[in-house]
């Protein structure tokens, strides 16, 4: 662990002691450094649409209370958020929109800790999970399932392994701008349970368990991958149990087709990203002391 992540880890756990301490905020400030955190990713980190919006790129979607602000805050941290709603791999190193920098730029080497949510864009999740809409019961429509399989090849997963050695590739980028910091790749949650829940998801059961398989794919690789890069997998899957777009919408962590809360479809929403936050605090927490 380098000085400046050793230094900002006390302050973090300083800051959780002040609830039970009679430890002054002014001594505790004038004696440790916060974390320096960057944020990186697409949609799924930048929480589109969940109020407040982010004023400083409209352009982003970004939100205030997406899971970056929500990790930020429990650590104590310097946030530099520059995940952005649409983003792919190939804009961690070139701009997505006019006056928007690649994000890998906001990395330095005194970035203690980086966060990535990315792939899901690359891969064509979103239109994929979109293709498998169907407003009537079966016979009527056709499989998403069907067709993304014809012939013996999952086109979808096909095409997550294709794009895992550019992620690999871009581990490899972020290591290079923050050669210090601790990675943390987060990966896409629990969207839909097995066998879905028609019609309140208007997706045929084995589309259902079709399109998750797929995100499940993605984020298999995505934990293969950071491993091999000598970073940290989060998983969100596990704490959405329960939180799926099929849950009861005060439940959900994942809005679907069509949100229960003011958020974008097939996309965390303010409890979600409260969850996800909460998750990669813990993980940085842990990471840093043992590491």
């Amino acid at each position: 662990m380098n000085v400046s992540l050793r230094t900002a880890l006390a302050a973090a756990v300083a800051a959780t002691a002040l609830a039970t301490t009679l430890v002054s905020p002014a001594v505790a400030a004038e004696s440790t450094e916060p974390l320096e955190y960057v944020a990186l990713g697409d949609s799924y980190a930048a929480a589109p649409l969940v109020p407040p919006v982010d004023p400083s790129n409209l352009l982003c979607l970004r939100s205030l209370a997406d899971y970056p602000h929500i990790a930020a805050k429990a650590l104590g941290a310097e946030l530099t958020d520059v995940s952005c709603s649409g983003a792919t791999a190939e804009h961690f190193t070139a701009s997505q929109y006019p006056g928007t920098k690649p994000q890998l730029d906001a990395l330095t080497e005194e970035t203690d800790v980086v966060s990535i949510t990315i792939g899901g864009n690359d891969a064509g999740l979103v239109p994929a999970a979109l293709g498998c809409v169907n407003l009537l019961a079966k016979p009527l429509g056709s499989s998403c399932a069907a067709r993304n399989t014809k012939g013996g090849v999952d086109t979808v997963k096909a095409g997550i392994d294709a794009w895992a050695p550019k992620f690999a590739t871009t581990l490899h980028q972020v290591r290079q701008r923050a050669p210090h910091a601790e990675v943390f790749v987060i990966g896409y949650g629990n969207y839909i349970r097995p066998g879905g829940c028609f019609p309140t998801q208007p997706i045929w059961d084995v589309d259902a368990t079709y399109i998750q398989g797929a995100t499940d794919h993605l984020s298999a690789v995505l934990r293969t991958t950071a491993e091999q890069g000598g970073a940290t997998f989060v998983d969100t899957y596990s704490l959405g149990i329960g939180h799926d777009s099929c849950a009861a919408p005060a439940d959900r962590y994942i809005e679907g087709l069509v949100p229960a809360h003011v958020a974008t479809p097939l996309h965390p929403n303010a409890n979600g990203s409260k969850a996800i936050g909460r998750a990669l605090a813990a993980a940085v927490l842990t990471t840093t002391r043992t590491g």
